[in-house]
């Protein structure tokens, strides 16, 4: 696998965890979550992204196997449907993404052409915006 696509797997998990954030910080509880099908659904769909970039990363030995754990808890959530523990997402939401994103910008190449691109594909998203901008100037 090329460098370029590694990276865009990283930034996929940056952008992703950013999602998580921004949504999670928006509620009060899980269960206030859970019931708000939208930001739900919207929080499922970013982990799933997150395992996907993070089973890549594996393959590639970019990340270590301790953390196929990730690839795992996308799994739960994509066979489980209904029985997805509101409780389990929102503390990996509050206890595990920013350490996994400190790992995972610790792996990225500070390369201005991608952060750029990154910017530009995310640019209705300000959040992504402002946090690209401060950690790649």
């Amino acid at each position: 696998m090329s460098k370029r696509v590694e990276e865009l797997f990283l930034f996929d998990i940056v952008v992703s965890i950013l999602k998580i954030k921004y949504i999670i910080n928006k509620f009060d509880s899980p269960i206030d979550l859970k019931y708000d099908f939208i930001h739900w659904d919207s929080v499922i769909r970013e982990y799933e992204i997150i395992g996907e970039a993070t089973n890549n990363l594996l393959k590639s030995d970019i990340l270590d196997k301790k953390h196929r754990v990730v690839v795992d808890f996308r799994n739960v959530l994509i066979h489980a449907y209904f029985g997805i523990s509101e409780d389990e997402v929102w503390d990996i939401s509050q206890s595990f993404l920013d350490e996994y994103l400190e790992l995972i910008l610790s792996k990225i190449d500070k390369n201005r052409d991608l952060v750029d691109e990154i910017i530009r594909e995310n640019s209705h998203l300000p959040f992504v915006i402002e946090f690209l901008s401060k950690h790649f100037n």
